[in-house]
């Protein structure tokens, strides 16, 4: 005989029984309700065009980055700029060649092109910036996901010389609100982090040039918390190391999206990676014993070995992830504006001439 915790009243081994079995097959409902969630969102993601045409391997994106750069550096030495004009109608267009005999003349002059590392430092720049200005306005993770994802796609296709990664930042915040129907105006957006927001909506066309409709990691992670939280005793752990691992997750995809994983890999492997880093740190739970369990039921016909590389390959990108500042990277957006704006290139050189012939002056005094 028991009794009830709730009642006090005597209670018989079959009706204890009873109660147990009932606990059990309410708990394994759950169990099954949030495995066909996560499973769902697998799926869905499966038969996309995100994942179709926007992952790549870590070989076919170098070449994507190098191509970029490549076309860019052509432009500058046939046009003289690197610029872009974009029409009303989504089309664009160089400056220009420049023909007369002065150009011709002053091509040794000209401005230098960026190297494709310091691209690459530029774009990890802003895509801080997109989740800092996204903060600051207090918008959805998965805005700031989709915003991410957007500008990612947009630089394998264009140089940061065509397109200045400031404007195409705000024009992927702008897009990803949208799409996600989280519906911000370009003016409310440009008056919320003081820009033009002409220059937002001069650049939305560019944005139609690939799939609006995209995978982040947050809601494969959620489901898999949910599912931990079935799973053996974890929701029976002191509930702040839960709390605290359950945001510590969410910091680690927010790496995890700075990095270059979301072109490499699916968002349920990115959102795994982040939650072993963080069960790393707060031993929330058994995750070894939580991945091989959650992998049987998805794939019980396939070994493991591939979803541990992968992970292993998320954790040394976001071991190596770089915080670029404004002061790191100041030269290389002077020699960005000054391929996307000769004019700009000739005023710096004439403002440093100035400069010297006053120290000389000063000197000789």
């Amino acid at each position: 005989m028991a009794f009830s915790p709730y009642t006090g009243v005597k209670l018989s081994d079959e009706l204890l029984k009873a109660r147990c079995k009932c606990r059990f097959l309410t708990l394994l409902k759950r169990e099954f309700e949030v495995a066909a969630e996560v499973e769902r969102l697998m799926a869905d993601f499966a038969t996309s065009t995100h994942r179709a045409k926007w992952i790549f391997t870590p070989q076919a994106l170098k070449e994507k980055y190098k191509e970029a750069n490549k076309r860019a550096k052509q432009a500058l030495e046939k046009y003289g700029a690197t610029r872009m004009e974009v029409d009303v109608d989504g089309s664009f267009s160089y400056a220009e060649p420049q023909t007369d005999a002065k150009a011709s003349a002053d091509k040794h002059s000209r401005p230098k092109a960026l190297k494709i590392e310091e691209e690459q430092l530029l774009r990890a720049f802003y895509e801080f910036k997109i989740q800092d200005v996204c903060d600051a306005l207090t918008l959805p993770h998965k805005i700031q996901a989709t915003a991410l994802i957007y500008f990612k796609r947009f630089y394998l296709q264009w140089s940061v010389m065509e397109h200045h990664p400031k404007n195409i930042m705000l024009t992927c915040i702008y897009a990803a609100c949208k799409a996600e129907e989280n519906h911000v105006s370009a003016e409310q957006l440009g008056i919320g982090i003081e820009q033009d927001h002409h220059m937002i909506l001069d650049n939305e066309m560019l944005s139609l040039g690939f799939d609006l409709i995209v995978y982040s990691p947050y809601r494969p992670l959620q489901g898999f918390i949910t599912d931990m939280e079935e799973f053996g005793d974890a929701n029976e752990r002191q509930p702040e190391i839960m709390k605290n691992f359950h945001e510590s997750a969410k910091a680690e995809v927010d790496k995890i999206m700075r990095t270059e994983a979301p072109l490499l890999f699916p968002p349920g492997q990115l959102a795994l990676a982040a939650l072993r880093r963080s069960c790393e740190l707060h031993k929330a739970i058994d995750f070894e014993r939580y991945l091989k369990n959650v992998h049987y039921r998805q794939h019980p016909a396939h070994g493991i070995s591939e979803l541990y590389l992968n992970m292993n390959a998320i954790d040394v990108l976001i071991n190596k992830l770089e915080t670029p500042t404004s002061k790191d990277v100041k030269h290389i957006d002077r020699k960005l504006k000054s391929c996307l704006d000769p004019a700009s290139h000739e005023k710096s050189k004439k403002r440093k001439h100035r400069s010297k012939d006053g120290s000389s002056e000063m000197h000789v005094m």
